[in-house]
């Protein structure tokens, strides 16, 4: 296979800031995450009082960050925060401070370089009326695209009618939405070998797409445009047995939405992060090729360490379907056609 370099938009990467309050002191409670900056270049994510995670400056640093970039032929990044920010089980007020802090930052690093970063906000999905707030302060003050959110929120599914408010207000803003796995359902009863993040982020996922199917959401609200993260995690893969359940038990499946599940296959997108280029020809097929987009989850162990070398490599990937899954689709599902034009390849 020869080297081939087309544009790239990497729709699924996550940043934090360098310097976060001590949320966890300043409130009194909770696991607000912090960093504790030990040595150059690297850090402890502490949550709460407790050490979380190791990181590194890619996680924080611009200039970090677009090195890497540079070195793996990404043309531009989508920033969105890591989902143990979310914090949708604080207080509302304290959920809503946490989220303008993160929504600046990242806002701030876009007008660093608004040819290399596009950035997506955070709400405190715990109270719809502020999410809806954060969420207009995003796209209108703060000019961001759309929003990530949790795949549930708190244990409710995203199809509980408390959430309706919030589905309307994106569709009538044009807010672009990317849900993300996060507080994966049993992880408490799989902690060994990582299946958390092996096995309940996809199922989290599937999780996420199923519910807002069968509640109607995407019936009620045509126009949003979602994305869900890790290439739909497993419900490309079950789609045949999600559908079989719809038409075999309606009187617990279609109590909400009496359409078929499969009719909305081509109505949201996904990323690419599969891993395999049989899950990757198979979620085009599937998906749709209109409604696939990069994803690496950098600068994460689990993401794509070199974005977008997937789609690439596969050689009866025809150029024109390369370039829609690297760069184009992700361009329509933002709504940001006029703001990138495609650089050469």
């Amino acid at each position: 296979m020869k080297e081939q370099n087309f544009p790239k938009i990497d729709i699924h990467t996550h940043i934090m800031p360098e310097h976060i309050p001590d949320y966890f002191k300043k409130f009194g409670y909770g696991e607000f995450i912090h960093l504790q900056h030990h040595c150059p270049g690297c850090a402890r994510m502490i949550k709460g009082d407790k050490v979380f995670r190791e990181v590194k400056s890619n996680c924080w640093d611009p200039a970090t960050r677009l090195k890497e970039m540079d070195m793996t032929t990404v043309n531009v990044q989508v920033l969105s925060t890591i989902p143990v920010l979310f914090n949708y089980w604080a207080k509302p007020a304290h959920g809503l401070e946490t989220s303008m802090f993160f929504n600046d930052h990242i806002a701030a690093c876009v007008a660093q370089r608004p040819d290399r970063f596009i950035g997506i906000g955070t709400v405190p999905m715990q109270d719809v009326d502020l999410a809806i707030k954060e969420m207009e302060r995003c796209v209108k003050v703060l000019g961001l695209p759309g929003l990530e959110i949790g795949s549930n929120i708190n244990g409710l599914n995203l199809s509980d009618p408390i959430f309706h408010p919030f589905w309307e207000a994106a569709e009538n803003l044009g807010c672009a939405l990317f849900i993300h796995p996060w507080d994966m359902m049993g992880q408490d009863d799989m902690r060994k070998y990582w299946l958390p993040w092996l096995v309940g982020m996809p199922a989290e996922t599937a999780r996420a797409i199923s519910s807002m199917i069968f509640g109607g959401i995407f019936e009620k609200h045509p126009k949003l445009r979602v994305a869900f993260a890790h290439g739909g995690g497993s419900f490309p893969f079950t789609i045949g047995r999600i559908t079989h359940g719809f038409d075999v038990r309606p009187d617990l499946c279609a109590i909400d939405n009496p359409v078929s599940p499969r009719n909305y296959l081509g109505k949201f997108w996904i990323d690419a992060l599969v891993h395999d280029p049989k899950a990757l020809r198979y979620i085009v097929e599937v998906i749709g090729s209109d409604k696939i987009c990069m994803g690496s989850d950098y600068p994460f162990p689990l993401g794509e360490h070199k974005p977008g070398n997937l789609i690439e490599s596969i050689d009866d990937f025809s150029e024109d379907l390369k370039k829609q899954l690297l760069w184009e689709n992700a361009l329509q599902w933002l709504a940001i056609e006029d703001r990138f034009s495609r650089p050469k390849s």
